[in-house]
């Protein structure tokens, strides 16, 4: 049963990812009141209030949390709409696209007193204070393999798919496993980017990619990751300091081939007042890189083979494992079939 001191809550963009927002609202029961949704789309049976406007959903409900589910390159002014209307925020990654964004964004943060969490869920994980709890040392290397098969629905669910400003392997399927590899070594600006960005499909962005990143201060990171192969690698995060190293699957919660359990919620956590797991301020390197990595040249074409809904790269998987593993950008382990 709800009371008046029951918190209430909107989802701007309640259709596609949104839906995983409104399970995990509905997941709350009683602790939470849903009091509206945004979305510029029809949704029919709904049982709340819908409004392709999110400032008039915002002037006549006033909620105490909104979630924010939209396009990467709205994310800013609905965000700032809604710190200025009171309410607290859970902003789905990446949650802003530039530094002067980020600014703008931790600024209204202050004037206004409210919170910002951002969706990246990989900072909840249980294996963060696990590793740490290990000693390894002074971390020397953070590498991230990841390999995934998306099909050429993928590249045209939404309008701003497969686009420069907003999307990329590395931007935003990949994020999360960005993000803990950052977060792990506590890595911030300034750096050294290597980046090497490939495309297999008709895109703007990078559906295969690698960088290496030597910061000023602390482990070196390394990134090789896909979404154009057959085999499967997770996300898959070596962390080495001189006294030993570790390997976190961030998907699963594991850590050296344990399943951690108590992951953190960031919606139930933001409600709850305590210290943000996620918030705006941890999330500044991401944002910093992911802005160099959509400043980049564009992306060189690939040739793969037709499979399912889509194109391939063979052997793709063992390229990212073995880049991973040494270090490495792509090009330095191995041939891809660049096209003419």
């Amino acid at each position: 049963m709800t009371t008046a001191s029951t918190p209430t809550i909107a989802l701007i963009g309640a259709s596609g990812h949104g839906r995983r927002h409104r399970q995990n609202i509905a997941d709350l029961g009683d602790r939470v009141r849903l009091v509206a949704l945004g979305d510029i789309q029809d949704l029919p049976g709904e049982t709340v209030p819908v409004y392709a406007d999110h400032r008039r959903l915002l002037a006549e409900h006033k909620p105490d949390v909104v979630v924010i589910c939209t396009p990467p390159h709205t994310h800013l002014p609905i965000a700032l709409d809604a710190v200025h209307a009171g309410a607290d925020l859970l902003l789905e990654k990446p949650p802003v696209l530039d530094l002067d964004a980020h600014a703008r964004l931790t600024e209204a943060l202050a004037a206004t007193g409210r919170r910002c969490q951002v969706g990246f869920q990989a900072l909840g994980s249980p294996t963060l204070p696990a590793l740490a709890a290990l000693e390894l040392g002074p971390l020397t290397h953070i590498a991230v393999a990841g390999a995934w098969w998306r099909p050429s629905s993928y590249w045209t669910r939404a309008p701003w798919s497969g686009r420069r400003a907003a999307d990329g392997a590395l931007v935003n399927p990949f994020a999360h496993a960005l993000m803990q590899a950052l977060a792990i070594g506590a890595v911030r600006p300034p750096w050294t980017l290597e980046l090497e960005r490939f495309r297999s499909r008709d895109i703007e962005v990078d559906d295969t990619a690698a960088l290496r990143l030597t910061p000023s201060s602390g482990p070196v990171v390394t990134v090789a990751v896909t979404l154009a192969s057959t085999e499967f690698i997770a996300g898959d995060i070596t962390v080495t300091g001189t006294r030993g190293s570790a390997h976190v699957v961030y998907p699963q919660d594991r850590l050296d081939g344990v399943v951690l359990p108590g992951r953190v919620s960031l919606l139930e956590n933001l409600l709850s007042g305590d210290p943000l797991v996620a918030p705006l301020s941890r999330t500044l390197p991401f944002t910093a890189l992911a802005a160099e990595i959509m400043a980049a040249p564009d992306p060189v074409p690939l040739t793969g083979v037709a499979h399912d809904d889509g194109i391939a790269l063979p052997g793709i998987a063992g390229l990212v494992r073995t880049a991973a593993a040494r270090h490495a950008l792509l090009s330095e382990v191995g041939d891809l079939p660049c096209a003419n």
